[in-house]
């Protein structure tokens, strides 16, 4: 888990995992409108299933406002073609946590806290999404805002990382999730620029 969370530019350490979800879920029909919308950006799952390929990619890169940053592109191989749910992390010294920007756009910023689960894994909890498009920077109100919650920890026997996402709103219940594992490989980072591939088409600036 130590290497796991010391990818970065000083290690020169990218991470590639791949394997297998072994539930991906939504919740009911309601919430499907807004899971499409979402897609179109890269940022929700409109889809769900079992037994789902997947791969993550954790590239380290200087962004263009000079701040380390860190991908989290994860791709899901649904039948009906590949889906993917893309985030750019960053740290904010003011306020002392981690900012995860959301999507191809970074239209959605939300802070994040990452602590000890007390049985040598991680959880992290998003907080305080907000929306943030030209001079506007606004909080998502809790009606439409989805909290999320992350496990993940190692599992030795099986030389893999266990995660396990679910995303709730306040009101309506659980959103969408996912469940499952996947092998890590470590490689070189490079320093050099981010590949397209992985590069968001917009960058926002505000933490």
């Amino acid at each position: 888990m130590r290497r796991r969370f010391s990818v970065g530019l000083d290690s020169d350490e990218a991470l590639i995992g791949r394997g297998v979800m072994d539930r991906v879920w939504h919740g009911g029909r309601f919430v499907r409108p807004f899971l499409a919308l979402g897609a179109a950006r890269n940022i929700l799952l409109p889809r769900q299933g079992r037994n789902i390929p997947f791969t993550i990619v954790n590239m380290p890169y200087t962004d263009a406002a000079g701040r380390e940053a860190l991908t989290f592109v994860r791709t899901f191989a649904f039948p009906d073609g590949p889906r993917r749910f893309d985030a750019a992390m960053v740290h904010s010294p003011r306020r002392g946590c981690l900012v995860d920007y959301l999507g191809t756009h970074q239209h959605l910023a939300c802070d994040l806290h990452v602590e000890a689960d007390g049985a040598g894994g991680a959880v992290i909890r998003s907080d305080r999404l907000r929306l943030r498009e030209g001079p506007l920077d606004v909080a998502v109100p809790d009606l439409v805002a989805g909290d999320a919650v992350v496990h993940e920890r190692y599992d030795p026997d099986a030389d893999r990382f266990r995660v396990s996402v679910r995303v709730t709103n306040r009101r309506f219940g659980p959103l969408f999730g996912y469940e499952g594992s996947f092998a890590a490989e470590y490689r070189p980072a490079g320093g050099g620029p981010l590949p397209a591939r992985l590069r968001p088409r917009r960058q926002e600036s505000r933490v």
